[in-house]
């Protein structure tokens, strides 16, 4: 099997993905490093999904623990920037250079992230979020793909229901929260 390191955003989007990597002889790493998420307890809670899901299967977890403050001086002054704007691909790039960090410490050499499954996503800006990572960081390769093909969207949705995932309803980033 192929390692290959696969930055998750939450056990959704991941669980789809995952599944199909496994079927196609990979042996992914889930590395949850997602210091945009807010509050606390949101973020807190999306962790434990995505360490539950990948412990019922086996499979190898790494947290990178909630570094919001130091997110939140990276996007400083980009908090007014629409869904999809330079504050997410910023967002990207911080987590995926992580991501790239992690694969090659742990002899990785290819990363990929769940947050091209996400329909509310760009795909070029998470694109050319992991290039420049994979640029930043010598021996990593970023597998840019789009994760919303070859029926993983409506497969993430079954899987969702099957292992009843807490599904969240915004991005996870302050900015993004819906206004009660």
């Amino acid at each position: 099997m192929t390692p290959l390191l696969l930055h998750a955003c939450c056990a959704p989007c991941s669980s789809a993905i995952v599944e199909w990597l496994l079927a196609n002889d990979y042996a992914p790493t889930i590395y949850y490093y997602n210091p945009n998420i807010y509050p606390r307890e949101e973020y807190e809670i999306r962790k434990a999904e995505s360490k539950r899901h990948a412990e019922s299967l086996g499979i190898t977890w790494i947290d990178d623990d909630w570094d919001h403050d130091g997110w939140r001086t990276a996007v400083c002054g980009l908090e007014g920037e629409p869904e999809r704007g330079a504050r997410c691909e910023l967002c990207f790039r911080l987590r995926l250079t992580a991501a790239a960090r992690k694969a090659v410490e742990l002899g990785i050499n290819t990363f990929t992230t769940t947050l091209a499954s996400s329909r509310w996503k760009r795909l070029d800006q998470i694109e050319r979020a992991g290039l420049a990572a994979e640029v930043a960081v010598p021996g990593s390769h970023f597998w840019a793909r789009n994760w919303r093909k070859g029926g993983l969207q409506e497969r993430r949705n079954q899987l969702l229901r099957e292992y009843a995932f807490y599904n969240q309803r915004y991005c996870g980033c302050e900015f993004s929260q819906p206004t009660p």
